[in-house]
């Protein structure tokens, strides 16, 4: 038996090595299919990763809910004045905390936009007013350092809390821990650094990570709940009383009820859509299946490059048969049964698909690391999507020899005899 295996095997590359362009023109067809097959999966898995992350961040047992601007006809502003009142309340965040079951924590904060300075270091951040259980809500670690405590939060204490990034700003080569950061005319001391920039936007509703944190009393005493900002020879006046709430669950199962039931409280609290429900568990489960549906369609646009190749193979191989018409009447002459024939085709249709698919995946390897190095973008390369794609490689060159090997085998051996 292996024997036979080894004299096909040997009859397989000598034949393929004497046609060498042929086969190596047909060998591409399946090395291509394989490398995309490979390639766009990992592009889709690294984009796919990269989304969820996002949405994990944010925690998949809480609930945000932002103040927006609301549209233009339907705030509640004074022209005199140039004021405009939106947004989530002191009240709100107390309703929800006292009356909306399986909420566990709920973590409001405000944003004030302002220039933060340490000496001659000046930076343009976000100064946000938040409770000393913040970074247990927002999944964020505490790098250096601590976070202010509940009795500094009851003080209205001048301290604060740096994101890494405005810690690597205002303090490069030093520690910011025990120094002080100026903010307006005030001066805060910093007690920690936070690791990133957690489940806080900017005024403009974009991820911000310069962020310095301090205790929400202190905010609403220092800033107050109106904010001035000049515009080109102008102002304009907002009074925003907190800009986020962050509600923690107690259960993943109960999230999304708990959303329904907030947004049913702010929409009779609130006369305006003057606020946006954030569910990150939500948006999770819609990103697994736009991933699987993303990874399904990019799957079957390689998945034609493999077929392709298929057809290749079976185009090679016919015209291998009608070449080698006189070959198989003196093998079938000589005591080679049917399933000889067959065997020593299908074993040279092997040998190509297996060695495209060989060479395919070494491609299809190396084309997501330059990818990951040259753009820059999350590539993802899983062990399943490796062996998808050698085994559709290996099926397609069966399934399209099968033909090619069974046309030869069922040549009569005397009119193949008598081919010229």
């Amino acid at each position: 038996m292996i024997y036979r295996v080894n004299r096909f095997l040997y009859l397989g590359f000598l034949n393929l090595w004497r046609h060498r362009l042929r086969s190596t023109l047909t060998v591409l067809g399946i090395v291509f299919g394989v490398c995309s097959v490979i390639a766009m999966l990992a592009i889709g898995e690294g984009a796919s990763y990269e989304a969820l992350e996002a949405i994990e961040k944010l925690g998949s047992q809480n609930i945000i809910i932002r103040s927006v601007t609301p549209p233009k006809g339907e705030s509640v502003s004074s022209e005199e004045a140039r004021m405009l009142e939106y947004g989530l309340t002191y009240k709100d965040a107390k309703q929800i905390r006292t009356t909306v079951p399986d909420v566990e924590v709920v973590v409001p904060s405000r944003t004030i936009r302002s220039n933060l300075t340490h000496r001659r270091k000046r930076v343009d951040g976000n100064v946000i007013g938040v409770v000393p259980w913040y970074p247990l809500v927002s999944n964020q670690q505490i790098l250096e350092g601590r976070f202010f405590t509940e009795r500094e939060t009851d003080d209205h204490r001048n301290v604060c809390v740096l994101s890494s990034s405005l810690a690597k700003r205002l303090f490069p080569t030093k520690s910011p821990v025990g120094k002080v950061v100026k903010v307006k005319t005030d001066y805060y001391t910093v007690v920690g650094v936070l690791e990133g920039a957690g489940l806080n936007t900017n005024l403009s509703g974009e991820a911000s990570d310069l962020n310095l944190f301090i205790p929400l009393t202190a905010a609403r005493s220092r800033f107050g709940d109106v904010i001035f900002t000049p515009r080109s020879g102008t102002f304009s006046i907002e009074k925003v009383e907190l800009h986020q709430l962050i509600v923690k669950v107690k259960t993943i199962e109960a999230v999304i009820p708990t959303a329904d039931i907030i947004t049913t409280i702010l929409g009779k609290a609130h006369k305006q859509q003057d606020y946006e429900v954030i569910v990150p568990w939500e948006r999770l489960l819609t990103a697994q299946r736009t991933e699987r549906i993303f990874n399904i369609v990019l799957g079957s646009i390689a998945a034609i490059s493999l077929l392709v190749g298929g057809i290749g193979i079976m185009n090679i191989m016919l015209a291998s048969v009608t070449e080698r018409t006189r070959e198989i009447g003196v093998r079938r002459a000589l005591g080679a049964k049917k399933r000889d024939i067959v065997y020593q085709f299908l074993t040279e249709t092997v040998i190509l698909s297996g060695s495209g698919g060989v060479l395919g995946l070494l491609l299809g390897v190396t084309i997501p690391f330059l990818i990951t190095y040259f753009a820059e973008m999350t590539t993802i390369i899983r062990m399943w999507t490796l062996a998808l794609a050698f085994g559709i490689s290996l099926i397609t060159g069966i399934v399209f020899g099968m033909y090619p090997a069974f046309r030869a085998a069922t040549m009569d051996p005397i009119e193949a005899l008598r081919h010229e």
